[in-house]
């Protein structure tokens, strides 16, 4: 199954509809005009014109609800069909994805495939798309408007430090211990509330501006050193600005 062939089907009957929408206007202008100036003649021979253009409406509004009746979505999302096809598209547009069915990381977004409801989650937001190739335009556009948007990779390294300071205190470790980045993502975000605000996500694109920008000096002078750490389960995957991913578990101020 794909979803292009019925928009295939659904696009020249949505011409149609909208030639005789044009008609139709046309034709109701014209009885405006008729009404107006008294010519009943012609009022009445524009009525029957916008008769015959109301019902070739309703005629393609029956096909455009067939087609789209006809399309099996359930089947389209439990065949495993629209999520090959939406792989295929990231693909073509170069948007990285990781992760297995249903859910997977197209960075730094999370989307969520609902077979069972045929519906899409970019992050949170649920999203209503049966076009694969839309839907990861959609995230590519999502991406770059993300990448646009101003960091001051200085401002964040501070905040940065000011959460590993508190962690050092709490874990009663050296000055420029190490520390995993989730620990220090809880201590910059302590509240869980405020999570849903600041997501993991979000701080792992932050943590891959930071890892990518030229500064690692804070005003303290200290640096920061950004590494893998041991466990990889609890590493933050990011990409660098030329694509490549990594796995970032530990920082620490030295």
């Amino acid at each position: 199954m794909n979803y292009e062939n019925v928009r295939d089907a659904l696009l020249p009957l949505e011409k149609n509809l909208l030639d005789s929408l044009k008609q139709a206007q046309k034709f109701q202008k014209q009885i405006a005009k008729d009404t107006d100036s008294g010519d009943l003649k012609d009022l009445l021979k524009s009525l029957n014109l916008l008769e015959e253009a109301i019902a070739s409406q309703k005629e393609v509004l029956e096909s455009l609800r067939t087609e789209a009746e006809g399309f099996d979505s359930a089947e389209y999302f439990a065949g495993g069909d629209f999520t090959a096809q939406l792989l295929d598209a990231c693909r073509e547009l170069n948007v990285d994805v990781h992760g297995d069915a249903p859910v997977f990381e197209m960075f730094p977004y999370r989307v969520r495939i609902d077979a069972e409801n045929q519906e899409l989650y970019l992050d949170r937001k649920k999203v209503q798309c049966m076009r694969p190739v839309y839907f990861a335009q959609t995230v590519q556009t999502g991406i770059a408007k993300l990448n646009s948007v101003r960091f001051n990779a200085d401002a964040f390294a501070q905040e940065l430090a000011d959460a590993y300071d508190i962690a050092v205190l709490k874990a009663k470790k050296k000055p420029d211990a190490e520390m995993l980045l989730s620990t220090v993502y809880k201590c910059m975000v302590p509240m869980a509330r405020s999570r849903k605000e600041y997501d993991q996500q979000s701080f792992a694109f932050d943590i891959a501006r930071l890892y990518n920008s030229n500064s690692n000096e804070i005003k303290d002078g200290r640096r920061w050193e950004i590494g893998p750490g041991r466990d990889q389960k609890k590493a933050i995957r990011i990409l660098d600005q030329y694509g490549k991913e990594h796995y970032l578990g530990t920082v620490a101020f030295k």
